[in-house]
């Protein structure tokens, strides 16, 4: 075992030690590792400085509680997080997520993973996360308002723009960021640039919406061109039916491709004409409704109760865009088996350690989810310079930006996969990448 590999695990051990009952997090931080090994023994001050440890601890965690009053005049209280986890190359930038499933190991790995993402933008950005177990679904504007004003009065004292810069996640959209915003405004006075993903009325940026579902889009077609392929006239499967998979699936097409399903958290949709963006948006955007509308309204789908990736389908690429772990083993098996030879994440950490070695041992093009789905993240920072400069970008000049943000990005993972050896290796490619800017930053400022 080499002196780096013995480093690594011995760090592990640390890490699992200190959380081993978070799994999320532990996953993420084990997919990082197994890839570092060449440059830990290209770098080996890496090692002297222990960068690894002091990167798998973050800076702090802030934990609260947040009371707040329903319609009913009854007393609710949540839990409300922010884990602020790096940052050597910029003020902390991550999302927050309301959902019932928000725990400190969830966000712990998000944050984790937010800060390789951040990296590879090439932006100043640090890693954050945060979020509550809320859950703004079947809760009116009033009582969404409410819980947001309580959750920005104790966040607003840990945040700013050159500090920590939150945007939104599952759960927090443009309503949301709205009371956010609104709140922090009341105590602190006007600054826009506290936030990131605001409504374009209240100085956000256009092209956020689309930002991700356009930027994995980019990022796959820039790693199969490299491969001599390209979207035109391929079958593609969209997991999920939100904001990412909905701009996915809209570029996709533009690009030539036909997704020819797609889901959400209850069945999927199958439809061999290819996905009708208008009325996916209509139905899941405007009227709220499940996908089962869809299939009833358009000839040509089916709905099918389950998991898209246990759907035998003979198709081409896959996009995950739904949530953490849905491709595991077996389906990643099914996907090989159904002939995909290219995999390209849009949500945070979709398949598994296994379905991962999967994709490896078949030779399938592998866009990991920290390069191929950083266009949220590099346009809330694109965002942030325009509310820094009180000036405001035409969606083609935020889209333009994007596009070349993201066909860097592919292209940097590839040039470091083949200068450490590993021509090919988009996700090795992607976490050296990433690790080496942020572990250089870390030595120049010291023992911070």
């Amino acid at each position: 075992m080499t002196a780096a590999k013995k480093y690594i695990e011995q760090v592990y051990k640390k890490v699992e030690d200190r959380g081993p009952h978070q799994t999320e997090f532990l996953q993420a931080v084990r997919e990082l590792f197994d890839t570092l090994e060449p440059a830990l023994e290209k770098n080996p001050q890496y090692i002297k400085w222990n960068i690894l440890e002091r990167l798998v601890e973050p800076e702090r965690i802030i934990t609260f509680r947040i009371p707040w009053m329903d319609d009913k005049g009854e007393v609710q209280v949540n839990k409300g997080f922010r884990v602020q986890f790096n940052s050597a190359i910029g003020p902390y930038k991550g999302g927050l997520r309301f959902h019932p499933t928000v725990n400190e190991s969830i966000l712990k790995f998000l944050g984790f993973e937010q800060i390789f993402k951040n990296s590879l933008t090439g932006l100043p950005i640090g890693g954050g996360k945060g979020g509550s177990d809320f859950d703004p679904k079947g809760k009116t504007d009033a009582e969404v308002m409410r819980f947001c004003q309580s959750f920005m009065t104790e966040l607003q004292k840990h945040i700013g723009p050159t500090i920590d810069v939150p945007a939104g996640d599952i759960g927090v959209g443009g309503r949301e960021i709205g009371y956010l915003y609104g709140q922090y405004k009341r105590l602190n006075g006007a600054e826009a640039g506290v936030l990131t993903g605001k409504p374009v009325v209240m100085n956000g940026s256009l092209a956020r919406t689309e930002a991700t579902g356009y930027g994995l889009v980019y990022y796959t077609q820039e790693m199969l061109k490299a491969n001599g392929k390209a979207f035109k006239d391929q079958k593609v499967v969209v997991s999920g039916s939100g904001n990412v998979a909905i701009y996915a699936i809209e570029k996709v097409h533009e690009f030539g491709g036909t997704v020819v399903a797609c889901s959400d958290s209850n069945g999927y949709i199958y439809d061999e004409a290819g996905i009708d963006v208008a009325l996916l948006q209509d139905i899941k955007e405007v009227r709220r409704e499940r996908l089962t509308a869809y299939a009833a309204e358009k000839e040509t789908a089916t709905y099918y109760a389950g998991s898209v990736w246990d759907f035998d389908l003979a198709y081409d690429i896959a996009l995950p865009c739904a949530t953490q772990n849905e491709i595991g083993k077996e389906q990643a098996e099914r996907l090989v088996k159904a002939g995909v030879y290219c995999v390209s994440e849009g949500a945070n950490m979709p398949s598994t350690l296994e379905a991962v070695h999967i994709y490896a041992e078949n030779n399938v093009y592998y866009g990991p989810a920290k390069a191929a789905n950083a266009g949220g993240v590099a346009t809330s920072a694109l965002e942030m310079a325009q509310n820094s400069a009180h000036s405001h970008w035409t969606f083609e000049e935020v889209d333009n930006k994007l596009k070349e943000i993201m066909e860097n990005i592919f292209k940097t993972a590839e040039k470091t996969a083949e200068a450490y050896g590993m021509a090919g290796n988009y996700l090795a490619g992607a976490n050296i990448a990433a690790f080496v800017q942020v572990a250089d930053a870390m030595m120049y400022q010291g023992l911070v």
